[in-house]
């Protein structure tokens, strides 16, 4: 399994990763082990490449989109 697929399940998976991710996302793809050019299609959302890089199909992965509710 690529490293970027492996990092992609686990930010899916780990509410802290993503997190973690969000405020710094070099630093999450450094210490998956990414490579330049993983990190990069994942910093970009460069879907063609993500596909490649992994393996997966459309419809196989999603943006991450939150809902966010704020008090009245």
């Amino acid at each position: 399994m690529s490293k970027l697929l492996e990092l992609m399940r686990e930010l899916g998976r780990n509410a802290a990763l993503a997190e973690e991710y969000k405020a710094n996302p070099d630093v999450v793809m450094r210490n998956a082990s990414l490579s330049d050019e993983e990190a990069r299609a994942l910093r970009e959302k460069d879907y063609d490449a993500i596909k490649r890089l992994t393996g997966l199909s459309d419809g196989q992965f999603a943006t991450n989109q939150v809902v966010l509710a704020y008090d009245e």
